[in-house]
């Protein structure tokens, strides 16, 4: 699959469900109102969806949420398309969660063939870690990331910086993921969704300026590394782990993007900071061959954008982006 700007489309991400069971401030309402069950795709058929666009050319496999893992028989889709990594046609399998229910279910992802997970964690005190996620608890995370260094994973740690409320804990944070033997990536907040009171002019903090911070402490040496994610890396000498940092506002990312992301209800976005979309759940579900989903998946492709139009609105304070990160797949 090739867009309309060069670009190889070769990763996948899933949103399971936009459900999830903790309420972070920066990206939902406490208050969400979270989608009926009936207009979610089953996982029968986010298997049938996901194994189509395998057959087109996507070689890497993210499952997201909302927090997927807490979605009911979730292992069983793992299961599923771990069937692509055996057979070659699919280089990665992995997923992004808040931790929460790690601990009991990292066994078994490794057994269907993750290899690697991103977890987020803003912060290692325990009370301001509930007032961020207005309803989780560090010590069931931490033993999450225990856990999944048990079953052999490898975990990213991902950091949302976040002004006057954890940007005095980053330099430690960076220590504390070395020490654990993790990567790090710290991310600018996103201007989507409404999340309630706050405005993301509150909440911004620039990564220059997050950066310039680090390096008093920590020697940051320039690498090329890099995931095919939106991550930009450097080593940090002191630690040897990675240190990443997604910056949608103070630099776009877009150049490289070869992603494209599929919402729980069957909705493909070509852009995570645009609104064209595509529906797909609707060719699936007409027929039951591929064919009709197949050139939706192609004719959606066809029309991917340059870039993001990401900003944060200092007049309006508004945000970019109507939909929650929950709804597209953080």
């Amino acid at each position: 699959m090739i867009d309309p700007f060069d670009r190889k489309i070769s990763y996948l991400r899933v949103s399971v469900t936009d459900r999830c069971d903790f309420r972070c401030v920066y990206c939902m309402a406490e208050d969400m109102n979270f989608l009926p069950k009936a207009e979610l795709l089953t996982l029968e058929e986010l298997d049938r969806v996901c194994s189509a666009f395998i057959r087109l050319g996507v070689r890497k496999l993210r499952l997201t949420g909302g927090e997927p893992l807490v979605r009911r028989n979730i292992m069983s889709l793992f299961r599923g398309l771990g069937r692509h990594l055996k057979s070659g046609e699919l280089d990665e399998l992995t997923l992004t969660t808040n931790g929460s229910q790690l601990a009991r279910y990292a066994d078994e992802l490794a057994e269907c063939g993750v290899r690697r997970v991103n977890v987020s964690v803003d912060t290692l005190e325990p009370g301001k870690f509930a007032e961020i996620t207005r309803r989780g608890r560090l010590e069931t995370v931490l033993d999450g990331l225990a856990a999944a260094k048990r079953a052999g994973l490898q975990v990213k740690i991902n950091t949302v910086a976040l002004r006057g409320v954890n940007e005095d804990e980053l330099e430690d944070m960076v220590g504390w993921a070395g020490t654990e033997g993790h990567d790090i990536v710290i991310i600018e907040v996103m201007p989507m969704g409404d999340i309630g009171g706050e405005t993301r002019v509150d909440q911004y903090l620039p990564l220059s300026l997050v950066r310039s911070r680090l390096q008093r402490r920590w020697t940051l040496d320039e690498t090329d590394y890099h995931t095919g994610g939106p991550a930009r890396y450097v080593t940090v000498r002191e630690t040897g782990r990675k240190l990443g940092f997604i910056t949608p506002l103070t630099h776009n990312f877009c150049e490289s993007c070869n992603r494209v992301r599929l919402t729980c209800t069957g909705t493909l976005y070509m852009c995570l900071g645009q609104e064209d979309a595509a529906d797909l759940r609707t060719p699936m579900r007409q027929s039951e061959g591929d064919e009709a989903l197949e050139a939706a998946i192609h004719e959606a492709i066809a029309r991917k954008p340059k870039g993001h139009d990401f900003i944060i609105d200092r007049r309006h304070q508004r945000p970019a982006v109507g939909r929650h990160m929950s709804v597209t797949g953080g």
